[in-house]
């Protein structure tokens, strides 16, 4: 049975989402990111997630928004179901100097780039990226309730956001206008991400696990191993370990969309493939037993 289209505000998109970070990160030829791409949208993909500071160097910011807006225009398929997320709000600056800036002025400079970059007139989805310690979480999120006024962005979320900060957000946004929270959520993190997609759900908030494999390399290649339940589980179905994790995520709770990353088509289309795999409620339940953190 194929996973249901899952909903983020106004839009629906499929269960897995695809995480365009790694294209940029892990020395993909611009051909490689493209056709990675064009898999993803293959496999039923609809939800594609990138960020402004996705680039090889600090001076690419927007390398990846321009290789997914270029790998959309050249592809074959009807693209207009789509839904392109983003993020602002993490500095790089020359050295490879990281901070954050939540500042109005800063966060609408980044906005104008990202549409630019990836030759649009609106963001579907606009994440806030990283808290700005130096400033009060309200008003970083109030910036982004003005641009969704100005319908410069159709939803906004927010990431690497704790509970507090995801009420905060609401109580700017109003009730119903908070589209989604992007946290960290694998089975070697999930002792606060828990609680979040916990507090998520009820409130009809779409919760997006970034690196559900546990990041890409080394760790999302030893799921398995690492997790013998899962390979025991995969195995049980033909599947890989790392199929059969993402099917439990969907099996979690129905505003689960994971966003694998992936700079090869191969892993990409595994990925995909989770959305046709259904576990039974005992196979869901020792997975559950096994991975989530104890209280």
């Amino acid at each position: 049975m194929t996973a249901q289209q899952r909903r983020i505000g106004q839009f629906t998109v499929s269960p897995i989402g695809l995480g365009g970070m790694p294209a940029s990160f892990e020395g993909a030829s611009r051909e490689q990111g493209i056709t990675m791409v064009h898999a993803a949208l293959d496999a039923g993909i609809t939800l594609i997630d990138t960020a402004d500071i996705y680039a090889p160097s600090w001076d690419a910011m927007g390398h990846n928004e321009q290789l997914i807006a270029e790998a959309l225009r050249s592809y074959d398929g009807d693209t207009s179901g789509v839904v392109i997320a983003t993020k602002a709000g993490i500095t790089r600056a020359e050295g490879e100097r990281w901070g954050r800036n939540g500042s109005a002025d800063y966060l609408r400079s980044r906005l104008e780039a990202s549409l630019g970059n990836l030759g649009v007139s609106s963001i579907d989805l606009y994440y806030l990226h990283r808290p700005d310690r130096t400033m009060t979480y309200a008003a970083e999120v109030e910036a982004f309730a003005q641009f969704q006024r100005e319908g410069l962005v159709s939803e906004v979320g927010i990431s690497n956001a704790n509970v507090e900060e995801i009420a905060i957000a609401l109580d700017v946004l109003g009730e119903g206008n908070l589209a989604a929270v992007q946290n960290e959520f694998s089975p070697r993190f999930n002792h606060t991400s828990k609680q979040e997609l916990d507090f998520c759900s009820p409130r009809d908030i779409a919760f997006l696990p970034f690196s559900p494999l546990g990041g890409t390399g080394g760790p999302a290649s030893r799921v398995g191993e690492n997790y013998p339940v899962l390979a025991e589980v995969g195995e049980a179905h033909g599947v890989s370990p790392q199929r059969a994790l993402l099917s439990w995520m969907l099996a979690l709770d129905e505003h689960i969309i994971p966003i694998p990353g992936s700079s090869r088509p191969e892993t990409i289309a595994d990925s995909a493939a989770a959305m046709e795999l259904t576990l039974s409620a005992q196979e869901v339940a020792r997975i559950s037993h096994e991975l989530l953190a104890r209280e």
